[in-house]
């Protein structure tokens, strides 16, 4: 699988997301055993928060990599309310016992709250030097945050980004690949199905002979740093997140997909969810 470089490693430009897992135990055992095949397909990046079914989804992931710590590249998110000089350190360890490891590669802020950011970074900064992450990024910021947030420490910026959310593209994206800070697309192909279901996705899927799904990560993967967080459960839905990577769409394709999805032509209000 192809890589793109994160955090001082290099990382698979598909990982896996675990939005709404850990909320039901009865289904725990087929997310754990989804992780885990997705990391044996490549999918070594795993993305998590402590907001995920209130520490569900990192007691998944902690049993999902247990043994297999080594080969995962693990995300975690804290909640702004808990991203304060004395808030930060314990919501991490938390997340640390549910994960079950010593450290966590990558930790961000996962929306801006009420404590101010250079708070925020000097705790983020202090759980780097303490080993309790290895880097450090944000989630669900905009321009103007990035701006005020000014420092090159800050190594990725995880948003919504998909063929119907395209705002990003006017000013955001081109920025974070000017300051070589990778885009960590979540909910990249949408949400409920409604995105997967579209005409221009299902003429440029059947002119591949591929799913709709994989034209819709393989569309924002032909964006220079970005990388792709969907979440499955389903075997063969991981299994054809993985090989989403290999499709190379052509000119038609992109044009059939801008006619349905056209690129933003002025500043939007970022997108969230």
């Amino acid at each position: 699988m192809r890589k793109l470089p994160l955090a001082d490693r290099q990382v698979p430009v598909i990982g896996q997301g675990t939005w709404r897992m850990g909320e039901d135990r009865g289904r725990r055992q087929q997310e754990i055993a989804a992780l885990r095949m997705g990391i044996d397909l490549g999918m070594t990046l795993i993305d998590t928060a402590e907001m995920y079914g209130e520490g569900g989804a990192e007691e998944v992931v902690g049993q999902a990599i247990s043994g297999r710590r080594d080969e995962v590249f693990l995300v975690s998110k804290a909640y702004p309310h808990n991203a304060s000089a004395k808030g930060l350190p314990l919501a991490c360890e938390r997340s640390l016992k549910r994960l079950g490891c010593e450290v966590i590669d990558l930790y961000l802020l996962h929306w801006r709250g009420q404590h101010p950011l250079a708070e925020t970074v000097e705790a983020f900064e202090r759980l780097r030097q303490d080993g309790k992450i290895r880097r450090w990024g944000v989630s669900n910021f905009d321009v103007m945050d990035l701006d005020e947030l000014g420092t090159p420490a800050c190594a990725s910026n995880q948003v919504l980004y998909n063929l119907e959310s395209r705002g990003i593209e006017f000013d955001l994206l081109p920025i974070c690949q000017q300051l070589r800070m990778p885009i960590m697309a979540y909910c990249p192909i949408g949400q409920g199905g409604a995105l997967l279901a579209e005409p221009a996705l299902q003429q440029v899927a059947q002119r591949h002979g591929v799913t709709t799904a994989q034209v819709a990560l393989a569309w924002l993967l032909r964006q220079e740093g970005v990388l792709v967080i969907p979440k499955a459960v389903h075997p063969e839905h991981v299994r054809l997140n993985a090989q989403a990577c290999e499709l190379q769409l052509q000119a038609e394709d992109l044009q059939t997909l801008d006619l349905a999805f056209p690129a933003p032509r002025r500043k939007q209000h970022l997108e969230m969810v």
